[in-house]
C-alpha cells in the first residue's frame, strides 16, 4: 500500500518562515544601537541612569597565563600599559581556560547619586572570581569552586557593591577564571531595578520549572496508567533538560547543591551528556524510526554515540569550550528523520518539527554568546531558550497524546476488521465441528496406543539419563583437573617470560650482541642519560661544590641543580663520558664491546662498527683501557661485576679539569 503524504498547508509554513525571520529581523534591529555604539573606556554613571550594559568597549583585559600576578603587580605602570579593551580583543571570551583575566573596570560618578550600584556578572559558571574594591577594601573572593555561603549576595550569579563618591573616577579590578570558555557580559544596576529584576527573573524561572515539573508529573501518571513506554523516555528527557536549565541559570547551586562545588561542576559537564542521550533514547521511538527508517536509525545511533565519546573527552581532557557542536550533527539527523518520518504520514511529526524550530532559534543565540557575539544579547535573547523549552514540552505532550490516540484509533479500525474475519471464520469452524466429532473416534483409539508407546519410551529416556547424569560426574570431575593444569601453564608462562627478560637484560650485559640489539635496550640519547644518572647517583645526590643534598631538575636533560649553591652537574659530568665528542648511545655500545672483550678490540673494528674516525675509536679506547686498569685496582673491585661500573670512572673528567684550570693560571 502507497503511503498518504500529508498535505500540510503550503501558507501555515511560510507563514510560519515569515514569523520567524520577522522576529531575527526585529530583535536585529532592535540591538543594531549597541553594536554601533563606541562610547569611551570609562563608564560615566549618572543619577538618571538605574541600569547599564558594560560594552566590550568600557573594560579592559589582562590575560595572565602563569595565574601569579598580584594586584600591585598588575597595577605597575609596566603591566597597566599591556591592558587592552574589550573591543579590540579578538574575541571577548577567554579563550584560554585555566589562566586568569585581569578585567579593569574604570566608572565615573557624574554628581550624587541616590542609589547604590551594583556590578553583576552573567556567567555563573566562573571557577574563581575575586574582586578588588577602588577605596582599598577587602577584596572578595568567590566563584563556582566555593560553597555558595562565600558570596556577600546569595544570588546565582555574581553580585558585587560598587562603593561610588560624587564626582570621582574610581578604577575597579576583578581577577577571572576559568576551567570552560566563557565571556566577561555583565551590567550595572541600581538598588530598585536590581530587586524589580530580582522579583521578575525568579517569578518567570519559578513558573518555568513548575511547568516543567507538572509536565513530569503528567506525563509520568499517564505512564504509570497506560504503560506507554514512551511517556517514561518523555519524562527522562524532560529531567535531563531540567538539570541543563539548573546548573546553566545557577539556581541548581543556590538551592539544591550550595554546598556541594565539586557536585556542580560535574552537573555541568555530565547534563548536556545525559540530554543529548535522553532526548534521542526519546526521538527515536517518538518518530518510530527502528520500524519506519531501520537502517537510518543504525546512523542515528551510531553518530550518538560517537558524539557522546567527544563530549565526555571534551569535559575531562580538553576544555575547549566547543563542546555545543557535537550536538549540531545528531539533532541535525534526528530532525532530518523528523522530516522523512512526517512525509511518511506520520501526523504528530510535524508538531516534533515545530518544537524543535523554535528551540534551534534559542540554540542559535546561544551558540552567538559562546562565540562571543554580543549583538543579539538581552534578556529576551539570553532566556529565549527557556521559552523555547516551555512551548516545546507544552507541544510535545500534546503531540504524544495524538500519537497515542492515532494508534488506538488503528488499533480500533484493526480490531472491526478482526472481528469481520472471526465472524466468517466461525462459519467455516461450524462447518468443520462435524469433521472434528467423526474424528473424535479416531482420535480415541490413537490415544490408547500412544499412552503405551509413551510409558515404553520413558522407561528408555529415564535409563538414558541416568546414564547422562553419570557422565557428567565424571565430566566435571575432568573439567577441575583442566583447570588446575590451565592454572599451572599460566603460572609457568608468567616464570618464562620473566626468565627471558632477565636473558634478554643478561645478554646485553655480559654477551656479545650487534648495535641493532643493544639499541634496543638503549633507544636513544635520553634513554641513556636517564640510565647513567640513575646509575651516578644510586646513593643519593649530594653537590660537588658546597656537599648539599637537595637538588631541582636543570636546563639540560637529567641534570641536577643544587639549591643552595645553584651548582649545575650535568649527568655526563665526572664520568667517563664527560666532554664525549660523539653520540652517547656509539659511545654505551664502545664501553660494552671494549669490556667484553677485556679491552682485546681493535679501533679499526671499533670504527668499522661505529661508522667514526679511528683516531677518535683509538682515543677514546685508551679512555676506557685506561679506566678499566683503574677499576681493577679498585678496592671494590668484583670479578663478576657488569661493565657499567666503567662509566663511573671520574678520574680521566677530573684530570682534564685540573689540566685546564692549571692553564688558566699559568696564562
Amino acid at each position: 500500500m502507497k503511503p498518504v503524504t500529508p498535505q500540510f498547508p503550503l501558507r501555515r509554513a511560510t507563514w510560519f518562515s515569515f514569523l520567524t525571520l520577522s522576529s531575527l529581523l526585529l530583535l536585529t534591529f532592535l540591538c543594531a544601537p549597541l553594536a554601533l555604539a563606541r562610547p569611551g573606556d570609562t563608564l560615566r554613571v549618572q543619577p538618571a541612569l538605574e541600569e547599564l550594559f558594560v560594552d566590550p568597549a568600557f573594560y579592559s583585559i589582562l590575560e595572565d597565563s602563569t595565574g601569579r600576578l598580584t594586584l600591585d603587580e598588575v597595577r605597575q605602570p609596566q603591566r597597566a600599559s599591556q591592558f587592552q579593551a574589550g573591543n579590540r580583543l579578538p574575541t571577548t571570551t577567554m579563550e584560554h581556560p585555566g589562566s586568569a583575566y585581569w578585567m579593569r573596570l574604570i566608572i565615573r560618578a557624574e554628581g550624587e547619586l541616590s542609589q547604590h550600584w551594583y556590578l553583576e556578572m552573567f556567567d555563573s559558571h566562573l571557577n574563581s572570581v575575586e574582586f578588588f574594591p577602588a577605596n582599598g577594601a577587602v577584596p572578595t573572593v568567590t566563584g563556582s569552586d566555593l560553597p555558595l555561603l562565600t558570596r556577600k549576595f546569595p544570588y546565582k550569579n555574581f553580585l558585587f557593591r560598587l562603593p561610588l563618591q560624587a564626582n570621582q573616577t574610581h578604577t575597579y579590578y576583578l581577577r577571572l577564571q576559568s576551567s570552560s570558555k566563557t565571556t566577561f557580559l555583565s551590567r550595572l544596576r541600581t538598588e530598585q531595578p536590581l530587586a524589580v529584576h530580582f522579583q521578575n527573573e525568579y517569578g518567570l524561572l519559578g513558573g518555568f520549572y513548575g511547568i516543567l515539573l507538572i509536565m513530569v508529573v503528567y506525563n509520568l501518571c499517564l505512564y504509570l496508567f497506560i504503560g506507554e513506554q514512551t511517556y517514561l523516555r518523555y519524562v527522562l528527557y524532560v529531567l535531563s533538560c531540567s538539570l541543563v536549565f539548573l546548573s546553566e541559570d545557577g539556581l541548581g547551586f543556590q538551592y539544591i547543591w550550595p554546598d556541594y562545588p565539586a557536585l556542580n561542576e560535574l552537573i555541568i559537564a555530565g547534563s548536556p551528556i545525559l540530554l543529548l542521550l535522553t532526548f534521542s533514547y526519546y526521538a527515536r521511538q517518538f518518530l518510530d524510526m527502528p520500524q519506519r527508517l531501520p537502517h537510518f536509525d543504525k546512523w542515528v545511533r551510531g553518530v550518538v554515540i560517537l558524539s557522546v565519546v567527544g563530549l565526555v573527552i571534551d569535559a575531562l581532557w580538553l576544555n575547549s569550550g566547543w563542546g555545543f557542536w557535537f550536538y549540531l550533527l545528531p539533532y541535525g539527523l534526528i530532525y532530518y528523520a523528523a522530516v522523512r518520518v512526517w512525509r511518511q504520514g506520520q501526523r504528530a511529526a510535524r508538531f516534533f518539527l515545530l518544537a524543535h524550530a523554535l528551540v534551534a532559534i534559542s540554540v542559535c543565540f546561544l551558540i552567538l554568546r559562546k562565540l562571543g557575539i554580543s549583538t543579539f544579547t538581552s534578556t529576551a535573547t539570553v532566556y529565549s531558550m527557556n521559552v523555547a523549552f516551555v512551548i516545546e514540552v507544552v507541544v510535545l505532550s500534546y503531540a504524544l497524546g495524538e500519537k497515542i490516540k492515532a494508534i488506538k484509533d488503528a488499533t480500533i479500525r484493526a480490531q472491526d476488521k478482526l472481528v469481520k474475519q472471526l465472524r466468517k471464520k466461525h462459519t467455516v469452524q461450524q462447518q468443520l465441528v462435524e469433521q472434528l466429532q467423526h474424528n473424535q473416534d479416531l482420535k480415541d483409539q490413537l490415544n490408547s496406543e500412544l499412552e503405551n508407546l509413551v510409558a515404553q519410551r520413558t522407561d528408555e529416556l529415564r535409563q538414558q539419563s541416568d546414564t547422562i547424569a553419570a557422565q557428567n560426574r565424571e565430566l566435571l570431575q575432568a573439567n577441575g583437573l583442566l583447570a588446575l593444569q590451565s592454572a599451572a601453564i599460566e603460572k609457568l608462562n608468567t616464570e618464562l617470560q620473566h626468565d627471558l627478560q632477565e636473558v634478554k637484560t643478561a645478554r646485553v650485559l655480559s654477551k656479545e650482541v650487534d648495535f641493532g640489539e643493544f639499541s634496543q635496550i638503549y633507544p636513544d640519547k635520553d634513554a641513556c642519560l636517564a640510565y647513567l644518572a640513575n646509575l651516578k647517583w644510586a646513593e643519593g645526590y649530594h653537590c660537588r661544590k658546597c656537599g648539599h643534598e637537595k637538588y631541582c631538575d636543570g636546563r639540560e636533560p637529567h641534570s641536577r641543580r643544587c639549591t643552595k649553591c645553584r651548582y649545575v652537574e650535568s649527568a655526563t659530568a665526572y664520568t667517563l663520558l664527560q666532554k664525549c665528542k660523539f653520540s652517547i648511545i656509539k659511545a654505551f655500545y664502545a664501553v660494552f664491546l671494549i669490556y667484553t672483550h677485556k679491552g682485546n678490540y681493535s679501533s679499526q673494528e671499533l670504527s668499522r662498527l661505529l661508522d667514526l674516525r679511528q683516531g677518535t675509536c683509538w682515543s677514546f679506547s685508551q679512555k676506557v683501557l685506561e679506566a678499566m686498569r683503574r677499576r681493577r685496582h679498585a678496592p671494590d673491585f668484583d670479578e663478576n661485576e657488569g661493565w657499567t661500573h666503567v662509566l663511573l670512572d671520574a678520574t680521566a673528567a677530573e684530570v682534564e679539569e685540573g689540566v685546564g684550570a692549571e692553564a688558566t693560571t699559568q696564562a
